[in-house]
């Protein structure tokens, strides 16, 4: 077919290459007055733009940068007009625990990919701990891989767990198609999950060093002085001299400063020797004293990046109000200054801080712990048992004996898979007329596509508006608002720090591999895809790059 005489500037198929107007083969064309492509010089533009996918493969057969009309496809074609809202890359959430199988009371592979579906989201990377079995193993990775079979909304990869004497599994495990591989340097809270020592990251980095992979940690280390016996992610015994009320965040934000954080990124530093060819990566930086660190390293040559979190550029500690366990997470929320620190890093040309997360880590209500008038509409059961975080059985009674609103004794984890676009286009928008260096649409997928796809090694499939790759595709209304209620909140506890915030940007629709997933306002609860069937794949062939 005949591109009508409009210049072509960019290095894409032209809809030449779609089938000739008389075909009958079906075709998808969805056309926008803003889309966030690449140009000729392979940088990310907003431009108009025509997208030609094939619903046969579910990929991009072409793009071309302006709008072309319906009359210019065969009759049998389905054209959308999405002007004026963006088309986006669908958004690859690169950190999130979905908690099945064993855990699946705290979430599941069906209502989590839900949640990520909603929110433009078209692949998650699950975490390896939190479900029981872990995926430390090639058996408990088959066994995640079974749990998930028929239930995904979107595409799911999967990542591998380092724990003390697994060594053995990390090469089958690259085998068998995890996207990579995530360590603790302090307790993960989870008894299947134990920290690794600095001989076990060791013998990790020498084992993985040649592999096609990368090596993550969670970064924070008590250092070897402190009056802190936070020893333990998600609970653990406050400090013997609290520094105030055990239901004050600022008293638990003094247990775990960032010496925490700098002092573990030290540690891994120190032997990244042993493997300099491997990708290593921290995930959910939170202190900006980190940064220096990193940016240090990777001026020498150590292959090191890191990951920061919505909640660390959304939220501070001094909002956070006393008993508001929602907001509690390892490393924490800290404040204002911080959070301002890890924008401005964000804006540097060369930012050691290369991908957003959510970090979606939930749990029961019951095990946040929230008092009275902020657990009001989460859901909290009404059992006359309560599990705890390791398969402890306690009676509401004893339940009921532990302190509302400790921070200590509570869950550490935000839950937010889904909202992640809205959180960070409404501080971008609120940001833009005081930042220096102000983020861009562009910067958002960069950070939240390109960049997360690239860490786990699906570039060649995901994470852009590129023919040839998966059609993942978010059509994102930014100029839209709302407030974020248990409606929005599609993830199976309905727990979070964002309820009752003012939002900027919606979701109109999600498309996953040239299928509509999600259609905000439509039939399904919006799942409209399928005859309201998930349609996700599982990722989980050898990784090659």
């Amino acid at each position: 077919m005949a591109s009508h005489g409009i210049p072509n500037p960019f290095p894409y198929p032209t809809p030449a290459h779609t089938p000739p107007h008389e075909s009958n083969i079906p075709l998808t064309v969805l056309v926008s007055s803003r889309a966030v492509i690449y140009d000729q010089d392979n940088n990310l533009i907003v431009s108009p733009a025509t997208l030609s996918i094939s619903p046969q493969t579910g990929t991009i057969l072409s793009i071309l940068p302006t709008i072309l009309p319906a009359s210019s496809f065969p009759p049998n074609t389905t054209y959308i007009d999405h002007s004026p809202h963006l088309l986006l890359p669908g958004l690859v959430d690169a950190h999130v625990h979905l908690n099945e199988p064993g855990r699946t009371e705290w979430e599941g592979f069906n209502t989590g990919t839900r949640a990520a579906a909603s929110g433009g989201v078209t692949t998650v990377i699950d975490m390896p701990l939190n479900a029981i079995p872990p995926t430390t193993t090639v058996s408990g990775l088959q066994e995640k891989i079974k749990a998930a079979q028929g239930q995904c909304w979107v595409d799911v990869g999967f990542y591998g767990g380092v724990i003390p004497g697994n060594a053995h599994e990390l090469l089958p495990l690259v085998e068998a198609g995890v996207r990579g591989f995530k360590g603790f340097l302090i307790e993960s809270g989870v008894d299947e999950f134990p920290a690794v020592s600095s001989s076990d990251v060791a013998l990790a980095m020498t084992t993985l060093a040649n592999s096609p992979t990368t090596l993550m940690f969670h970064a924070e280390m008590i250092p070897p002085i402190t009056d802190s016996v936070g020893d333990d992610v998600q609970v653990s015994q406050p400090p013997l001299s609290p520094s105030g009320p055990l239901t004050s965040y600022s008293t638990f934000l003094s247990s775990r400063p960032p010496a925490f954080e700098t002092y573990a990124i030290e540690e891994v530093l120190s032997l990244a020797h042993l493997a300099p060819n491997l990708p290593l990566h921290i995930v959910h930086l939170s202190a900006i004293q980190a940064i220096p660190l990193l940016r240090e390293a990777r001026e020498r040559g150590v292959k090191i990046t890191a990951e920061t979190c919505f909640h660390y550029l959304a939220l501070t500690s001094e909002d956070v109000a006393d008993g508001d366990t929602r907001h509690k997470c390892c490393p924490p929320i800290r404040n204002s200054i911080n959070r301002t620190g890890l924008w401005n890093e964000l804006s540097h040309p060369d930012s050691v801080i290369r991908t957003i997360v959510s970090d979606h880590s939930p749990c029961t209500p019951e095990l946040k712990l929230l008092p009275e008038h902020l657990g009001h509409g989460c859901g909290a059961s009404h059992a006359t048992e309560i599990v705890g975080v390791n398969g402890e059985v306690l009676t509401k009674e004893e339940a009921e004996e532990k302190e509302k609103g400790d921070f200590f004794a509570s869950w550490g984890g935000i839950s937010s898979v889904g909202l992640g676009l809205p959180i960070l286009w409404t501080e971008i928008t609120s940001r833009s007329s005081t930042a220096k260096t102000p983020l861009t649409i562009t910067d958002v997928v960069r950070l939240c596509a390109v960049n997360t796809s690239k860490q786990v090694g699906l570039s060649h499939r995901k994470g852009a508006l590129r023919p040839g790759l998966d059609a993942d595709i978010c059509v994102f209304d930014d100029q839209a608002e709302f407030t974020v209620g248990r409606e929005q909140m599609l993830f199976r506890n309905k727990v979070s720090p964002y309820q009752g915030k003012k939002m900027k940007g919606v979701v109109k629709e999600t498309w996953v591999r040239g299928q509509q997933v999600y259609e905000r306002g439509g039939e399904n609860g919006g799942f409209v895809g399928k005859g309201g069937v998930p349609v996700g794949r599982l990722l989980h062939e050898r990784r090659k790059v």
